[in-house]
């Protein structure tokens, strides 16, 4: 009589779970639980471990195999579920490469967008600001790339859409070279309360990427989500 060469505990004792419950990426360079090469790894020993523990086991007293089955079903269904997830990465890419090629008009072409970020170039960068009400007190702060305040000034108190032009100069009046600024808003009412405005900025088109598979335009230096964008002024011509 053959016997079981393997303990009936296998699957649950030499198989790693299929449930990832860490929420952030590994710094050691250690593989994802749900990485295709290591489940696929995984899968083909579960495989040869269960045709193995089959193929040995006491005729006279054989061994449940719904751990085996429920085990496999498992694995083929995460299995299937990587491979969709792998096969949506391609198509958001697809996607992604058709809407930049359909921006590509775009180019030249003046944008408003959702961001508190513009580039400096040709000597301004262009801002604007909504405040939801009135303001006691409002002031603008311009910030480098490192966040550092380069220019300050006074800001409209009124409520409503106000614009900002800033000419690239700091405090003493320096010229500072051209990159992505931004623009910071502090305002409070008469209460002292702080009042939260939204903040756009303006810029000319000058191409179109894609970035981490998301279709951007090329504002100067600053990459804006086409899925940012407000509004295209009419062209001066």
């Amino acid at each position: 009589m053959i016997t079981s060469t393997l303990p009936a505990t296998a699957p649950n004792s030499s198989l790693p779970s299929t449930t990832n419950t860490s929420g952030s990426a590994s710094t050691t360079g250690a593989k994802s639980p749900t990485d295709p090469a290591l489940l696929s790894q995984n899968f083909n020993t579960f495989l040869s471990l269960l045709t193995t523990q089959l193929k040995n086991q006491d005729p006279m007293s054989p061994l449940d195999t719904n751990q085996f089955t429920q085990q496999l079903v498992s694995f083929s269904q995460v299995e299937q579920a990587i491979n969709t997830n792998t096969q949506l990465d391609s198509l958001i890419s697809l996607q992604s490469t058709s809407e930049a090629v359909a921006a590509l008009p775009m180019v030249g072409k003046t944008i408003q967008y959702n961001s508190s970020t513009a580039p400096l170039g040709n000597g301004q960068a262009t801002f604007a600001y909504n405040l939801p009400s009135n303001a006691a007190a409002a002031g603008l702060l311009v910030e480098d790339s490192n966040g550092n305040v380069v220019y300050s000034t006074t800001a409209q108190t009124s409520a409503g859409s106000h614009s900002f032009v800033w000419h690239g100069q700091n405090a003493s009046g320096a010229t500072l070279p051209d990159g992505a600024y931004s623009l910071a808003v502090v305002a409070t009412d008469s209460a002292g309360k702080a009042i939260t405005p939204t903040i756009t900025a303006t810029g000319t088109v000058d191409g179109v990427s894609v970035v981490n598979n998301v279709a951007t335009f090329d504002v100067g230096s600053v990459s804006v989500p086409m899925s940012d964008l407000l509004t295209v002024q009419p062209s001066s011509n």
